[in-house]
């Protein structure tokens, strides 16, 4: 416990290190501008900088790096040195205001949806003090935003921290309402649950479609899967064991509270769970985990796969986002509580909820959208492409006595009347546990399960921040002006309930008979990429983030673009690459099989055997026509790729999922059909066997 004391924090430049560095004025006026998320006050801005310099000096950083999440998915750094010329052929280390709180990066090679061209350079990094400094491989690194030169949002950070002002706008007013005069702020929290596959590196660095895709693009299954159900929260292999205590430290030295660690369902599939952070802290966090996760499996001789589904035929990895609202007093404003007033307060929120869910079902869709998402949406592992909201029976309960004026069945008296009559207070485990569900209470806070494991948490925080405060606005708009509060917030929920109880659904969400149900109820269903970014500019999605603040038109059609480029970008390089498996691995490597057989077959035949009843025989007829036909379809691809197509946006990802998907498929068939009667020393990249169950 002394060594963890010790350790944690200690590559963080935190509060307690500020504190002890900064006078106390600057220390005080520090701590201002981190709670409000203002800008740094240039007044002090100078000692802070000679502060952290020293600090991360002392801790052995020789440079320092503005450290950004643009829209290519990685983090993004540039490292700059401390040191600078100070005459005579000496230097001195210097670290400035300006080099703290802004710098300058290129973003004419990242992302940008059209809105900078390669000769329009300038893009500005600024530093988001509510995230605090830290120390990575020598390196301090300084939390920012990302910004074109006239201002548009390049990053995920930015949007995400626009958002949390909204919403802390609209859900102040409402507090305000219910008499909370001591609540300065409140602020969205996150926990994310991160899912990951760990190999042998062996086996990774002879799979090309794992090295440039993150995923097997062909592989048959082994004997043995996840179906014995034995690996999860079992037994903790020695090798994962080392790898997951050397994690945690280099977290815990991050200051990143790495909590809860376990084996997973399928086979080498695990699960780390940090505790819940302010949500753009847990966005940096997040992101900072998955790196250091990479870093640490190699020194094991591991690689930690984070694509959301490396193999096929097992359970597939998602990053269930653990989202809530906390004041700055400490109330968890999804905390049912124990009073008429807080439960009042509690409903009126988690109706607002409801109704933003219901009303951006597509907005929580696209947030979550990927070509690598979309292989796991809707399998035995993640929910369904439906987006839904699981309460639970109780709640579910309550809130159907409100919408119709009836008698709770825990109740001996009166109808419920929110602010009237006495509603009755929930255990904390108000709810059991819906798997399926895509959008679950679980207590005290909603777990959006449909994130996939590689991707930043930030933007479907941004979209939960954005539609929520939509629709506190509305609520406050109408709740101020009431004559009567307890009448109208009654009124308002039950009108409410009425309108947008079809999201409700405390169900199995992988039975096939929901498709129907969700389709009888008006819900969307978009089961990929392409089908849920044609929503992305709908007139009521532009008008969201524009009446919050959080983006403008120019700065969501740069997305779009964005997103879909990635789509089809993704898509094709596995083509691409599942093309050269084929033609330098696969096929002839089922060539030289062959001609073994045959080789046996011919000196079988010389000494008069009915080589037409033999294992030989059988094996090399069903392998001349897989993979004829195995060829035929490579072909086909190697011509699609070639074709003319269109040249970009929605029709170019709506081809390369209607035609190069399948197709891709296709070729995966008949390769994992070969693979299952090629002898295993002709075979040219390790197996699913190997991937799965090598790993000591």
């Amino acid at each position: 416990m002394t060594d963890i004391m010790k350790t944690f924090g200690s590559k963080v430049f935190n509060d307690a290190v500020m504190k002890e560095r900064l006078s106390e004025e600057t220390y005080w006026e520090l701590r201002k501008t981190i709670k409000n998320g203002y800008s740094l006050n240039s007044s002090i801005a100078r000692e802070v900088a000679e502060a952290m310099k020293n600090w991360a000096i002392e801790n052995g950083a020789t440079h320092f790096t503005h450290w950004f999440h643009p829209l290519s998915g990685a983090t993004a750094e540039k490292h700059e040195s401390f040191v600078s010329t100070a005459g005579g052929g000496s230097i001195t280390l210097s670290f400035s205001p300006s080099n703290l709180v802004r710098g300058e990066a290129d973003a004419s090679s990242f992302p940008s949806g059209g809105l900078r061209d390669t000769f329009e350079a300038r893009g500005y990094t600024a530093w988001d003090p509510t995230s605090y400094a830290f120390i990575k491989d020598g390196i301090l690194c300084i939390p920012t935003i990302f910004c074109s030169y006239s201002g548009e949002a390049l990053d995920h950070k930015t949007p995400l921290l626009r958002s949390m002002e909204a919403l802390n706008e609209q859900a102040m007013r409402i507090l305000h309402l219910f008499g909370n005069e001591d609540v300065d702020h409140v602020k969205a929290t996150a926990g994310a649950e991160q899912e990951y596959f760990l190999v042998d590196k062996r086996y990774f660095d002879q799979r090309e479609d794992l090295q440039l895709t993150g995923r097997t693009l062909l592989g048959a299954m082994p004997p043995k899967g996840q179906e014995m159900d034995d690996h999860y929260y079992g037994s903790i292999k020695t090798s994962v064991s080392d790898f997951m205590k050397d994690l945690n430290e280099e977290l815990w030295k991050l200051g990143i509270q790495a909590k809860t660690e376990h084996n997973e369902v399928a086979p080498s599939q695990h699960e780390l769970a940090n505790i819940f952070q302010t949500v753009n802290v847990s966005a940096d966090q997040n992101n900072l985990t998955m790196e250091v996760m990479k870093k640490v499996a190699r020194k094991h001789g591991l690689e930690c796969l984070l694509h959301e589904k490396p193999f096929d035929g097992v359970n597939g990895s998602g990053k269930h986002n653990n989202w809530s609202l906390k004041t700055d007093t400490g109330m968890n404003l999804l905390e049912p509580g124990d009073t008429p007033a807080e439960n009042a307060q509690f409903l009126l929120f988690l109706t607002a909820i409801i109704k933003a869910v219901d009303e951006y079902q597509d907005l929580l869709r696209i947030a979550i959208s990927s070509a690598a998402n979309d292989h796991r949406l809707g399998a035995s592992e993640a929910p369904p492409a439906i987006v839904s909201i699981y309460l639970g029976d109780e709640l579910t309960a309550i809130l159907e006595s409100i919408e119709n004026d009836t008698v709770y069945s825990n109740k001996e008296k009166e109808p419920l009347k929110i602010g009237v009559h006495t509603i009755p207070s929930f255990p904390k485990d108000n709810t059991d546990r819906n798997r399926t569900s895509p959008f679950a209470f679980t207590g005290n806070k909603f777990e959006f399960r449909m994130p996939g494991s590689s991707a930043s948490i930030a933007t479907p925080n941004t979209v939960l921040n954005t539609v929520v405060a939509e629709e506190l606005q509305g609520f406050a708009d109408v709740l101020e002006k009431a004559d009567d509060l307890n009448s109208a917030i009654h009124d308002l929920i039950k009108e409410t309930l009425k309108e947008h109880k079809r999201i409700i659904f405390n169900g199995n969400g992988y039975d096939a008979s929901w498709l129907e149900e969700a389709r009888e109820r008006g819900l969307s269903n978009y089961p990929s990429t392409p089908d849920a970014m044609r929503h992305y500019l709908d007139y009521k999605n532009i008008e969201v983030y524009r009446h919050q603040g959080v983006l403008n038109e120019i700065e969501l059609r740069s997305r779009y673009e964005i997103y879909l480029e990635k789509y089809y970008k993704t898509v094709n390089i596995e083509a691409k690459t599942l093309l050269d498996m084929m033609r330098k691995d696969i096929l002839p490597a089922v060539s030289n099989y062959r001609k073994h057989l045959l080789g046996i077959l011919l000196r079988e035949k010389e000494l008069g055997a009915d080589v037409e009843k033999t294992y030989e025989y059988g094996t090399l007829s069903k392998l001349t026509v897989l993979s004829s036909e195995a060829y035929e379809l490579t072909e086909k691809l190697a011509d699609l790729l070639g074709k003319d197509k269109p040249s970009a946006g929605l029709e170019l990802a709506y081809f390369y999922k209607d035609e190069i998907l399948p197709l891709l498929d296709s070729i995966r068939e008949k390769s994992d059909a070969m693979e299952l009667l090629t002898e295993r020393i002709f075979w040219p990249v390790p197996t699913y066997k190997e991937l799965l169950f090598g790993v000591d």
